[in-house]
């Protein structure tokens, strides 16, 4: 039910090896004495001559049994009746009751595989079986397992005669005799066909393998193979055929007479195997055998007897009314997917009720959404179970959810690139201004095809089979020969056409695609029509370069027109110098032809760029104020940047090359590059970043090991990556692989004295990065050792976890099994407790962690105290104003760690008592103290200044006073003299808000200090959020006004971007969170009012705008929300609805917005979000009769969308949308901003959500059609028969009327989809958004979803019959994408397909709460509700196969809600049979056999001994009928025949 069935295999019982019996025993039973007695016994009844058996030595015997062969030795064996008493008479001979038994039982067995063929033989053989189970001489529970091991043995072929494979040949081509003495037949208790409904074939995995029992021990060499039964049969495959028909046909008379006895449970199961696997292997061909044709033989082969028989056997096994094997055994089996399935009623009968009963099963497991048609265990909702490690990044070629899916097209790809090209082109003919969508197109396109994804020649067949046979007019222009001409130059390409014998071929397809554009006007000539015009030529030209044999097949006037850029270029050149260009003056036509030439030569346009640069002249030579005076530094005089204009048009290739060329000359280059050459460079990995993208770090150290090494690559690196390229990092899920390579960089030199620069550069860059990450991640590739962070990375860790959970939950299983690791790795080298303020709005799972910590402030108080006379006195000699120079090398040569860790307090006291102090030397100190030692410092003095203004308000000092001489000497250190980092400085304040005065201080540092102000200030003065946008000549700051004399004073090196108000864009948001915590949200909000031009540099501004919705969610005055939504700016163009602000911060934001606007918001994430509907099966429309109603839909291309969003809004560039990454995303996240933004309780807004949901399809019919419910509603049975389904939705009909009426009449039409279409999608939506939202909206969704469910009459009338209630609710469950075609969508349907969309897209940490729906529908009181509990948590098993304790408690929460209608204590009413409720029963067992398997059920499968216990205990409280029918889910093996299998239940022999 799993996975896919592939050709059948001869299967094999597994046998314990504890079973396997040592050669030593068996040779013990093949000679023992007894033997040739109870042989020659054998022999005389079957009418054996003993000198056939030439092969038994002879033995001595008793003479009186000699007296009696020699006496009846005629040709006549003795009657039946006498074996038994002869029988006796000879074992009384032999002491060893148990070795006689099994001699016994070995010697009937060899006796059953030679004489099966033997009609009158056959019976006595039977006979004699039965007779010596009676008497207690065999046991059944081993005969039986002994017997078709021997049988699996004895069908191998010759010289495999130890084999215990199953499925030898049974081919023959004649029928076979039966026996003349009647067969058994039990009656075959097959279900009528009349009760079965639609048979579906879901793929299967494979049938499950049960241990069998123990078998009696025997030599299996001692068994004659099929092979070996007559030299004829040994020539004739034929005859070994029959032979295994008889031997099948006695096989199965034994058993059938066996299971008339109680059997154990382990021969139950390895019986029921056999069964299975003679039945699936009835057709296959001995081995060796040529047959002309094998679809011959199907038809012609008969149907065997014994085939019937296992049948018999099989349907006494699955009984119902003794339940010695559980009918789902047959579900998973293989017998329902024979290839060859004989014409026989009694054969296709049990098939089909499989069919219908798996179908039941699959039912339950399947998600009520679009996505999922097909009843199937196969296709798994969820997709990141497969993801192969939680510490590494996602696998670049794993599949993304359908809805979540990150590429521009987005929707995954799976080979659809020709539609998209189409669709594109058919966007172009519609005037549509669509140039962007083809560019970002370009993009990917050239990233699958570089990277092997996309067979070139597949595509170039399938596009121009699209053209050729589609319409003739879609290709008018010449898109498809430009985006062709993008992946010409890739060396797949360029191999297939030079030389692929298809070259030629391909070669015309690609030619036929050249479009040009005859009506150009002269008049309104744009770059791209420019190059459009030109590109054919460019395209021919290259074609020609790879092979000149095809030049017939080309156009001659493409290969003139090529001239034309020559001329072109040759006429720039002359002009400006040799390949020099004025890129800031080229008028339209002349970027255009630039366009033209980067596909022609790449080269020369490459070269023109570069010269470009150096166009100003040569280098100049800086010296720098901490340079030595013969030190001298080259520096590239500044140019104009390339524009994205002029850049987006490039050929990707051109951009490739230009990219590697600068990247030689900034990284790899003696002088210092341009910032407008460094801007280049990021503007050309924005606007590709796709085919532009690598790791560089790996990158750069691959072309030269020692790169990083070089003065000052690091520090440019650093500044790229941390302020131009953190959300390309993050758009791709590089981030952590950054964070590594990063975290490297900063444990070589956090010890390292004088290394400031860098380390805090890159200390800010892996701050920005972990606040980035919005997954679960190590601080380490393993969870080994302790981390590498610092302790201000340590603190970010703990808030970002924190902010990653509470907002968007734990993805998966392995992230929380390994969270409590990984906060225990970061804390054991971190000293910070959070306070109790903080605390309360951290998750749970951080916040039951971190509560027990010890506050070690007071240690460290204490500590100061003791140290405190020493550090006053190293202090007084090194910071008196008169203090000596020289002493700053004593005292970093000899002060003690401890006491270097103190010299900013003991500073700070001094500056308490002192006017002045040395500034100079404590700058020297400070200077050549290890980043370490500073970050040390900065956290002990910020808690001995708070320590001390505590002392001194003791002493009756006032607070004022004292915070305004802390800010003073704060100034001291951070403005005045540049001592400290501020950002690290306000981290250490904010980390101590349960101190009273912390917070202030850094209130007056952010709002009432001029220093930081005019910093801000000058900052946003000198540059501008949009980086790409600028093209003006940068000016470069100075490095110390940029940086300060701290970070500065020995380097040289010049800055690009960095500067010290640019390292406190990470700091801001964290500073606005504590606000906050700590109830200051006035203050918050005065610090966001300042600082809002400021924090439109922050990379990832829109982020922080929804999590802090989103944490703080319930706990945000109107006013805060209205400020923290202000941060988005209008540069951003975020897509709020058009109504979103007159329901944020007015008079009226307490009042739910209508349901129109909650429509709306749904409408746009229909358009842009949710992957359109589209047709599957173009090439088989449906048929003439009709059969339309399970068509796929499609929607139109030129559809408007929703909410003013055009086509070119949903294509922006990803430089447009860097925050989240994409306009998909963006969507999807200004929805949630906007729900999160409402005043309204979650209460309302999601009731008003769901009420949309239950009756989405009545309300679009509704608001469609401007009139009432169409004809076919409300009709009088009180069922579900409609949309509004008379009595089924009676109880809401009033809301659903009302509602419709807000929805104004276009609202269709906007979509571009029908209305049956648009509700199916909806609910996608709302389900999609519902998961985006913080747990809260999760209960109250779970609350609403339960009322309307109980809400419906239909369910609550006992007085309705139990078929009539099944057949309401598996109507009113179907399908919704089914339904809605028939417009008979019910509420419930659509309730329970919300809450599975809803569940698909939760992440595995909310998932647990998804119980609470399940608990407010209790106690269930009808079989009806019954169904639709399991309905709505069945398809979460596969989500929960891998969270043991979830699974567990769903599985035990299914138990119970069973319990309520069939327990022991039940009131339910009326009595319902279990035998009603068989799919319920089934379904159990594949729950308990899919978390046994950890996912897809396999023919391994086996139950977990913990869910066997648990099913045991549960099963108890139900009624015995139906715990009958589940007594095999339990760990009793005298009951279970998956405890009696289970290797770790069974007790083996020693």
């Amino acid at each position: 039910m799993d996975g896919g069935h592939g050709q059948r295999q001869p299967l094999s019982p597994a046998i314990s090896a504890s079973a396997v019996v040592p050669h030593q025993r068996q040779m013990q039973l093949h000679q023992h004495p007894a033997r040739p007695a109870i042989a020659d016994l054998f022999t005389l009844y079957l009418g054996v001559n003993s000198k056939q058996r030439a092969e038994d030595p002879a033995k001595e015997t008793s003479n009186k049994l000699q007296k009696r062969v020699s006496a009846l030795n005629r040709d006549l064996p003795p009657r039946d009746e006498q074996f038994i008493s002869d029988f006796e008479q000879l074992r009384t001979r032999f002491p060893d009751q148990e070795q006689l038994q099994a001699v016994t039982e070995s010697v009937l067995i060899s006796f059953v595989l030679q004489c099966s063929s033997h009609a009158p033989q056959s019976e006595f053989l039977l006979f004699a079986t039965q007779c010596l189970c009676a008497r207690g001489h065999l046991r059944w529970d081993s005969l039986i397992p002994s017997l078709l091991s021997a049988v699996s043995s004895a069908e191998a072929p010759t010289g495999q005669g130890g084999s215990v494979t199953v499925g030898g040949p049974v081919s023959s081509s004649s029928a076979i005799v039966a026996p003349s003495a009647p067969s058994f037949h039990a009656s075959n208790p097959t279900s009528p066909l009349s009760a079965m409904n639609a048979i579906g074939s879901p793929t299967q995995s494979g049938i499950d393998q049960p241990v069998g029992a123990n078998v009696s021990p025997m030599k299996a060499a001692e068994f004659a193979t099929l092979g070996q039964l007559g030299t004829t049969a040994r020539g004739d495959q034929s005859c070994r055929g029959a032979e295994a028909s008889y031997l099948y046909h006695l096989s199965c008379r034994i058993i059938l007479a066996g299971l008339q006895s109680n059997l154990k449970p382990a021969t139950h199961a390895v019986t029921f195997q056999h069964m299975i696997n003679w039945l699936v292997n009835w057709d296959q061909r001995p081995r060796g055998v040529d047959e002309a044709d094998p679809a011959q033989t199907r038809i012609e082969r008969p149907v065997h007897e014994w085939m019937h028989l296992c049948l018999d056997v099989i349907w006494i096994l699955v009984d119902e009314e003794k339940c010695r094997v559980p009918f789902y055994e047959l579900v998973r089996s293989n017998l329902q997917f024979l290839e060859n399935i004989p014409d026989d009623d009694a054969l296709i009968c049990i098939i089909m009720e499989i069919h219908r009963r798996r179908d039941m099963v699959c039912m339950h497991m399947q998600m009520l959404d679009q996505h999922l048609h097909c009843p199937t265990f196969g296709t798994h909702r969820f997709l990141s179970q497969s993801y192969p490690s939680i510490a590494g990044e996602s696998v670049a070629n794993l599949r993304y959810s359908p809805i979540t899916y990150p590429s521009v097209l987005g929707e995954p790809l799976h080979g659809e690139l020709p539609d998209r090209t189409i669709e594109l082109l058919k966007l172009t003919n519609s005037e549509t201004q669509c140039w962007q969508d083809w560019l970002l197109f370009a993009d990917i396109f050239f990233f699958l095809m570089k990277s092997g994804c996309i067979d070139f020649l597949d595509f170039v067949d399938k596009l121009a089979s699209r053209v050729t046979n589609g319409d003739q007019q879609i290709l008018r222009s010449n898109h498809v020969t430009w985006l062709l001409a993008q992946i010409i130059r890739i060396e797949i390409v360029m191999n297939t056409l030079s030389s692929d014998p298809r070259k030629v071929e391909t070669t015309r397809k690609i030619i036929s695609f050249h479009k040009e554009d005859k009506s150009l006007d002269p008049n309104n000539i744009s770059p791209q029509s420019i190059l459009l015009d030109f590109i054919s030529s460019s395209q021919t030209l290259r074609i020609w370069s790879f092979n000149t044999s095809i030049r017939e097949h080309l156009n001659n006037d493409q290969l003139q027109k090529g001239k034309q850029i020559d001329e072109w270029w040759k006429q720039t050149t002359k002009a400006s110098g040799e390949r020099m260009i004025d890129f800031m003056n080229l008028d339209e036509r002349s970027m255009g032809m630039f366009w033209v030439l980067s596909f022609t030569m790449a080269q020369p346009a490459c070269d023109a760029v570069m010269n470009w640069f150096t166009s100003a002249g040569g280098a100049e030579f800086i010296q720098g104020p901490n340079m030595q005076p013969n030190e001298r530094m080259t520096l590239m005089r500044e140019t104009y940047p390339l524009s994205m204009a002029l850049l987006s048009g490039l050929s990707i290739n051109l951009c490739l090359k230009l990219a590697f060329q600068l990247e030689e000359t900034i990284f790899l280059g003696q002088a210092v590059p341009s910032i407008a050459m460094v801007e280049t460079y990021v503007r050309l990995l924005l606007i590709t970043p796709h085919s532009l993208f690598r790791p560089h770090f790996t990158t750069l150290t691959q072309r030269s090991p020692s790169i990083l090494s070089k003065s000052g690559v690091s520090l440019l690196l650093l500044e790229i990556l941390n302020y131009r390229l953190l959300p390309l990092y993050r758009y791709h899920g590089k981030s952590k692989a950054l964070m590594y390579d990063v975290t490297k960089i900063i444990s070589m030199i956090k010890g390292k004295r004088g290394e400031h620069r860098l380390f805090r550069l890159a200390e800010n860059l892996c701050m920005n990065l972990i606040l980035s990450l919005r997954d679960f991640f190590l601080v380490k590739k393993e969870l080994k050792g302790p981390t590498e962070f610092t302790e201000t990375l340590n603190r970010i860790t703990i808030i970002s976890l924190a902010i990653t959970i509470k907002t968007r939950g734990i993805a998966e299983v392995e992230h929380m099994i390994y969270l409590q690791p990984l906060l225990e790795q970061i804390m054991a080298t971190s000293q910070h407790t959070w306070s109790e303020k903080t605390l309360r709005y951290f998750p749970p799972l951080i916040r039951d962690f971190l509560m027990g910590r010890m506050d070690k402030r007071g240690q460290t108080i204490q500590s100061w105290q003791q140290a405190e006379t020493t550090v006053i006195n190293q202090c007084n000699q090194l910071l008196s104003p008169s203090a000596e120079p020289n002493y700053v090398m004593t005292y970093l040569n000899h002060s003690f760690a401890q006491h270097r860790h103190y010299l900013c307090a003991g500073a700070w006291m001094l500056m308490n008592g002192h006017p002045e102090i040395n500034s100079t030397n404590l700058a020297r100190v400070l200077r050549e103290f290890s980043p370490e030692e500073v970050t040390a410092n900065i956290y002990t003095m910020v808690d001995v200044l708070l320590h001390h203004i505590q002392l001194e308000l003791q002493r009756g000092h006032l607070a004022q006073d004292l915070l305004a001489k802390a800010i003073t000497n704060l100034a001291f250190f951070i403005w005045t003299h540049e001592l400290l980092p501020l950002d690290i400085l306000l981290l250490a304040l904010i980390d101590r808000d349960d101190d009273p005065y912390a917070l202030r201080l850094v209130i007056s540092l952010l709002l009432e200090r001029p220093e930081l102000q005019h910093r801000i200030k000058a900052f946003c003065g000198s540059r501008s959020p949009e980086h790409w946008l600028k093209d003006q000549p940068p000016k470069r700051a100075e490095l110390q006004k940029a940086l300060g004399n701290h970070l500065s004073w020995k380097d040289r090196y010049p800055p690009f971007f960095d500067d010290i108000a640019a390292r406190l864009l990470p700091v801001i948001p964290l500073i606005i969170y504590r606000l906050i915590e700590n109830d200051a949200t006035d203050i918050a909000d005065r610090v966001l009012a300042f600082y809002s031009t400021f924090l439109a540099f922050h990379p990832l501004r829109f982020t922080f705008v929804r999590d802090i919705l989103a944490y703080f969610y319930g706990h945000l005055p109107s006013k805060l929300i209205v400020r923290i939504l202000n941060v988005l700016g209008v540069s951003t163009k975020t897509p709020f609805s058009d109504s979103f602000a007159q329901y944020l911060g007015s008079s009226n934001s307490s009042i739910c917005p209508p349901p129109e606007y909650f429509a709306n918001l749904l409408l746009g994430l229909v358009n842009n979000v949710i992957p359109p509907l589209s047709s599957k099966s173009k090439s088989n429309p449906a048929d003439a009769s009709g059969n339309t109603a399970r068509t796929s839909f499609s929607k139109p291309h030129a559809s408007a969308q929703a909410g003013g969003n055009s086509n070119a809004d949903g294509q922006r560039a990803f430089y447009q949308n860097q925050d989240p990454g994409s306009y998909t995303q963006l969507v999807l996240e200004t929805a949630a901003i906007e729900i999160l933004s409402l005043s309204v309780p979650a209460s309302q807004i999601v009731s008003s959500l769901v009420q949309l949901i239950a009756h989405v399809q009545a309300t679009l019919i509704q608001s469609n059609s401007g009139q009432g419910m169409s004809g076919g509603l409300g009709q009088n049975s009180g069922l579900p028969t409609s949309s509004s389904g008379g009595g089924a939705e009676s109880a809401a009909a009033n809301r659903a009327n009302t509602s419709a009426s807000g929805i104004s009449a276009n609202f269709v039409s906007r979509s571009g989809y029908s209305c049956q279409q648009l509700s199916v999608l909806m609910i996608q939506a709302c389900g999609f958004l519902l998961a985006q939202l913080p747990p809260e909206f999760h209960m109250q969704l779970y609350s609403e979803a339960a009322r309307i469910i109980k809400d419906c009459r239909w369910l609550a009338d006992s007085s309705r019959p139990v078929k009539e209630l099944d057949s309401a609710v598996g109507y009113a469950l179907l399908d919704p994408t089914w339904a809605s075609q028939d417009n008979t969508s019910t509420a419930i349907g659509n309730i329970v397909a919300l809450l599975h969309s809803f569940f698909s897209n939760l992440p595995q940490e909310w998932l647990e709460s998804s119980h609470t729906v399940i608990k407010h529908l209790r106690p269930v009181n009808s079989v009806a509700m019954l169904r639709i509990v399991f309905r709505i948590l069945g398809p979460l098993l596969p989500r929960l196969a891998f969270a043991r304790p979830l699974f567990m408690k769903t599985l035990a929460l299914l138990f119970n809600v069973l319990g309520d209608v069939f327990g022991k204590n039940s009131q339910s009413s009326p009595h319902v049979e279990a035998s009603e409720i068989s799919d319920i029963i089934d379904f159990l067992h594949h729950a308990v056999m899919y978390e046994g398997q950890g996912g897809p059920v396999q023919s391994t499968s086996k139950p977990k001994v913990e869910i066997l216990t648990l099913c045991g205990k549960v099963v108890d409280m139900l009624r015995p009928d139906v715990q009958h029918l589940l007594s095999h889910l339990k760990t009793d093996p005298n009951s279970s025949i998956y405890a009696a299998t289970h290797p770790k239940l069974v007790q083996h022999p020693s």
